[in-house]
């Protein structure tokens, strides 16, 4: 097959979507198809290479609004492809707009992974948002042939897919560079820990969304434990300063980006693994998924989609959705019995092995596409 995976953000912009279409896309060329990533050209990157066999296609777009890349170029593009299917990723949303513009001009088969609704924390983002699901979202998703979406909680609990009937679909993670055997003691070196020093860590963008506050804010309750942070982005500056306001600065340790070959060591130099996230823009957590492939406990905010990654008690712990002290009790509990987070880290290790490996989920991907290429056109 000639697969096109539409993904508004990609390399070197780091995210969970990115993570999954690069890791989904080296998994279906292994198989031997032809894959191509469309994405956005938002600095002086080549708009067009090579990445790990996967053909990368940059296009410049007119402008961005609310974080959200605005390319017509995507529909002309897909009118002109030679392809058989094109699988886009939302949110960002508009890039899925154009995408099904232009496969719908050119009688080209649409999926589209709905990895999250959309929601801007401000009065104006509120209304363009309840606008855009009304009008561009409804369409785009009308469109597709087939929905995937990543987890049957955020299914039944979203505002736009709520009554349709995705194929359930999770995201993967890549169990052989995250594993149990990875050495974490460069990245304590580096830092400053010591070996019998607890590590909580967080992994993710430095936005408002991944609730880190409650993170910091759990840290006044754990005294003797260092917080490793991991990531960048628009808010790194004010948490490094709301840690210093809360007098843990010197426990609170933000690494910025890392580079591909670190990443997987930050979560061995760990001990325990936090997702504090308090939106719906967080619809899966794919750090989850490297955490527990790597033998860690996580512990995980009760929000849809998240919450089934684990169950709880299991495979990690989850706290109440910005509630920092339940957050750092949780911790504590962790912390606290080095064998009840060696089991968890076992258990987690499994359940990936069983169900969340990128060979796992290209299988029900790849099935998906030849059932779609295999049936007429339905409308919704």
């Amino acid at each position: 097959m000639r697969i096109v995976q539409v993904s508004p953000y990609f390399y070197p912009h780091v995210g969970g979507v990115e993570s999954h279409v690069l890791d989904l896309s080296k998994e279906l060329v292994s198989r031997g198809h032809h894959v191509s990533v469309l994405t956005t050209n938002l600095g002086k990157m080549p708009d067009k290479e090579s990445m790990m066999d996967v053909e990368v296609i940059r296009l410049k777009p007119l402008s961005t609004m609310f974080q959200t890349p605005i390319v017509p170029r995507t529909e002309r593009y897909l009118k002109n492809a030679k392809v058989d299917i094109v699988h886009s990723h939302s949110p960002p949303p508009l890039s899925s707009y154009y995408a099904a513009r232009g496969c719908q001009t050119a009688n080209l088969p649409f999926i589209i992974t709905y990895h999250c609704d959309v929601e801007i924390p401000i009065l104006m983002g509120k209304v363009i948002a309840g606008l855009y699901r009304r009008t561009l979202e409804s369409y785009t998703v009308k469109s597709a042939r087939k929905i995937i979406v990543t987890s049957e909680s955020y299914h039944a609990t979203s505002r736009t897919v709520w009554k349709y009937h995705p194929s359930i679909i999770p995201n993967a993670v890549d169990a052989d560079r995250f594993n149990p055997e990875v050495d974490g003691s460069e990245i304590r070196e580096k830092h400053g820990i010591e070996p019998n020093e607890h590590v909580i860590l967080f992994v993710g963008r430095m936005v408002w969304h991944k609730g880190i506050e409650y993170l910091i804010e759990a840290s006044k309750y754990l005294e003797s434990t260092k917080f490793l942070v991991v990531g960048s982005g628009e808010k790194l500056d004010s948490y490094k300063s709301f840690a210093v306001k809360s007098g843990v600065a010197d426990r609170v340790l933000f690494t910025g980006r890392l580079s591909w070959s670190d990443l997987p060591k930050c979560y061995a130099a760990s001990d325990v693994f936090v997702l504090p996230s308090i939106s719906r823009l967080e619809a899966f957590g794919i750090t989850t998924l490297e955490a527990m492939a790597t033998g860690k406990p996580v512990i995980v905010a009760d929000i849809p989609g998240v919450r089934e990654v684990i169950e709880d008690g299991r495979e990690g712990l989850v706290f109440d959705v910005m509630d920092a002290e339940d957050l750092a009790k949780k911790a504590s509990t962790l912390l606290g019995d080095s064998e009840l987070r060696e089991r968890m880290g076992k258990r987690g290790r499994k359940k990936v092995e069983e169900r969340f490996t990128i060979s796992i989920v290209a299988d029900q991907v790849e099935e998906l596409y030849e059932e779609v290429l295999s049936s007429p056109r339905t409308s919704r």
